[in-house]
């Protein structure tokens, strides 16, 4: 599962209002639309804290002792990236709206 960042960079933060109708008519009950963005929106969340930690573990020491610790401005700078980013929800929210996420009953 890979994570498209200009796509995600490009989801509004802001939580705006929406269409419950619309959500509805994409599986026909908006509850079961709810459980699709939701899943979605655990995946995107799991990617994304897994693609953080594998950048920052460059950074990290292996020592224990707290007096040495210092700022990285590189890792400071990878930090706000991803805290700029849209909640995994808002997200999934958005691809579900442009139709990007694949569903199926079972």
């Amino acid at each position: 599962m890979s994570i498209n960042k200009k796509a995600l960079a490009s989801v509004n933060p802001l939580i705006e209002t929406r269409d419950v109708a619309e959500i509805k008519s994409k599986t026909g009950n908006i509850y079961e639309s709810i459980v699709v963005m939701s899943r979605r929106a655990g995946q995107i969340s799991v990617a994304v804290k897994e693609e953080l930690h594998k950048k920052l573990e460059e950074f990290g020491s292996h020592t224990d002792n707290l007096e040495e610790i210092h700022e990285n401005k590189e890792q400071i700078e990878i930090s706000r990236m991803y805290e700029r980013l849209a909640n995994p929800a808002l997200q999934a929210l958005n691809e579900f709206g442009e139709d990007k996420i694949y569903h199926r009953k079972k």
